[in-house]
């Protein structure tokens, strides 16, 4: 039995560095677990289980850390990332590292908040809000250049994998058109707080593009709320199996918007 961690965040810490170590072996680059184990290693630390198992995992998928203990075990340029590999299976593989950060040094560019007033008041300070204001005020058209359409939000949905249908959620997705006529689709993830841009959603949601939308070009977008009501847009692409940005804007939403003449 270990002391007992004070707080979630250690509390996750501690039951996902040992049911990490138990797993690897020097020179390993994958190390697989099934969401049971979490469980059992709890129980074999004598560690209180956490209420809710996925937010756990979820939590080093994309909003916390890893331990330094797991860190320090990846290849030089490279990080351990979690996959979802089945119905409640996972895995930890190593991967280059492909965190993205807004640039701190960007421009902002100022649009007139059309966000109703009665939805500022009663949304939650959470990616549900996020996502709402970029539905209200067409910012993914705006970025994006096309005309786009809320098909789904929240989608909760399944993409093949190795060991048969894995299950995700795609946090919007949109279909959209251009000027010529070509159809698009984009799936949106949305991050508030200390949630983190990373390549496994990204994954998911080109996998489930190119498996459900096979004739529309797939364009996927995140959004990183920042302070000031400031908001981050960054197209992604993968490429040579690394997650990189195609463009990168800042929007902020202000009430009174000044008049700038138009450039010819």
């Amino acid at each position: 039995m270990v002391e007992s961690p004070r707080g979630t965040g250690q509390m996750y810490a501690v039951i996902i560095e040992h049911l990490f170590q138990k797993r690897w072996k020097a020179g390993a680059l994958q190390v697989e677990f099934h969401r049971g184990d979490i469980e059992a290693e709890a129980a074999d630390l004598g560690v209180k289980l956490p209420k809710n198992l996925g937010d756990l995992i979820y939590s080093f998928r994309f909003r916390r850390s890893l331990p330094p203990s797991i860190t320090a075990t990846a290849p030089a340029g490279q990080e351990w990332i979690s996959e979802l590999t089945g119905n409640s299976n996972y895995r930890f593989s190593v991967a280059h590292i492909s965190r993205i950060r807004p640039q701190a040094a960007l421009a902002v560019i100022d649009i007139p908040n059309a966000t109703p007033e009665i939805v500022l008041r009663y949304a939650p300070g959470d990616e549900q809000a996020l996502l709402a204001k970029l539905r209200y005020n067409r910012l993914i058209d705006i970025f994006l250049g096309i005309t786009t359409y809320s098909l789904q939000n929240h989608l909760r949905t399944s993409i093949r994998a190795a060991q048969g249908r894995t299950q995700i959620e795609i946090d919007e997705l949109y279909v959209g058109v251009n000027a010529d006529g070509a159809h698009f689709v984009v799936p949106v993830q949305a991050k508030v707080g200390s949630d983190q841009i990373g390549i496994v959603q990204t994954q998911q949601d080109v996998a489930f593009c190119a498996e459900r939308f096979p004739d529309l070009s797939c364009r996927p977008v995140a959004a990183q709320a920042l302070r000031d009501d400031v908001m981050a847009l960054f197209e992604l692409v993968l490429q040579d199996g690394q997650l990189r940005v195609r463009q990168e804007r800042h929007y902020r939403l202000v009430d009174a918007l000044p008049y700038v003449p138009a450039r010819l």
